[in-house]
């Protein structure tokens, strides 16, 4: 098959033919329809989240099941299927008590196991992780369904447990950081979006912020204490550095709740923070990574429910050739919307 393969940290992936996948027992082998660019591969790719090389990076995706291992009972050829990005195996006692996404064996494709920047990506434990790919959604915004959306929607609803009417911020506007802001309106709470590209703060505004603050020219954490007369209620971290970390903390309403997000990789593992300001005001601060399989069921019956279009996320459909350029625009404040792989074979 053809796969966009990481050899080196910070250089070109190659795109070549390796061995197709096997479907070994509990697992299925998907044809991969879309494949989303996220910032986390880009933790990856720039070393600051070291893996083992030679590896296929590609962790949100859908596709078509194309063979099925032994002990599968849900699945079969031909079905269509989202998968979140951390697979559990639905076995051990943590997954038992319905906390998957800290499964003790989990395997994480592009991370830890092969992913899918390729035309094929075996996924083991299909039974527990898979959902079906709900008809006539667009397979673009599936595959932002396997971490970006999910993750925000689990950090909203599970965590923070976001309430109508409570003013949500969201700092960084990428990919989690829009999910958040489209969710977020949608559930019902006032949002503020919170970024330095000014197109990010436009595109937020345009789909369900109530008002954008640009970093650059305001403190964020005193314009949001002035705009909402005390601070936030909920606040979303969406980029895991020092900077957007601190400012989110102490943006909080007294007895507010920050979720984090944003991956805290490299130099930013270990940061500075305003505990001060976590003990004055009581806060509470959650941390969230992804959204179990489990959840996916509510996701889906939430978005019909509501209506919410989450087309806007997307903003560049691309080929395996293309994904260099979108991993290295992260190294600076990217452009709105995310970029999803959709060509896998050669082009004519």
């Amino acid at each position: 098959m053809r796969a966009a393969l990481m050899t080196a940290v910070r250089k070109p992936l190659d795109v070549a033919q390796v061995p197709d996948p096997v479907a070994t027992e509990g697992a299925v082998v998907l044809r991969v329809i879309a494949c989303g660019v996220c910032r986390s591969d880009w933790h990856v790719w720039s070393g600051a989240d070291p893996a083992p090389l030679p590896l296929v990076l590609g962790h949100e995706f859908c596709g078509e099941v194309v063979s099925v291992g032994a002990g599968v009972t849900r699945w079969q050829v031909g079905d269509k299927v989202i998968a979140p990005f951390i697979l559990a195996c639905g076995t051990c006692s943590t997954c038992q008590s319905g906390a998957q996404t800290i499964c003790d064996a989990q395997v994480l494709p592009g991370f830890n196991a092969p992913g899918a920047y390729a035309e094929f990506v075996a996924v083991p434990f299909a039974d527990t992780n898979l959902s079906p790919l709900p008809e006539g959604l667009d397979p673009a915004v599936a595959a932002a369904m396997g971490c970006r959306i999910t993750t925000a929607w689990s950090a909203l609803t599970g965590r923070a447990q976001l309430r109508p009417g409570e003013w949500l911020a969201v700092f960084g506007c990428g990919g989690v950081g829009l999910s958040a802001v489209m969710l977020g309106k949608a559930l019902g709470a006032r949002v503020i979006a919170v970024d330095v590209v000014p197109e990010k703060l436009d595109h937020a505004l345009a789909n369900g912020a109530d008002y954008a603050i640009d970093a650059r020219r305001e403190d964020p954490s005193e314009a949001i204490k002035d705009y909402t007369q005390g601070g936030a209620q909920v606040v979303v971290e969406a980029l895991g550095i020092p900077e957007t970390t601190s400012a989110a903390m102490t943006s909080l309403a007294k007895l507010g709740r920050m979720v984090q997000i944003g991956m805290p990789t490299g130099e930013h593992a270990q940061q500075t923070l305003p505990w001060s300001a976590l003990y004055s005001g009581q806060l509470a601060i959650f941390g969230s990574r992804g959204m179990e399989g489990r959840r996916y069921p509510a996701l889906f019956s939430f978005l019909a429910a509501s209506g919410l279009d989450l087309a806007p996320l997307i903003a560049r459909r691309i080929s395996l050739e293309d994904v260099t350029a979108e991993l290295a625009a992260f190294d600076a404040p990217a452009p709105p919307g995310v970029a999803v792989i959709t060509e896998f074979s050669v082009s004519a």
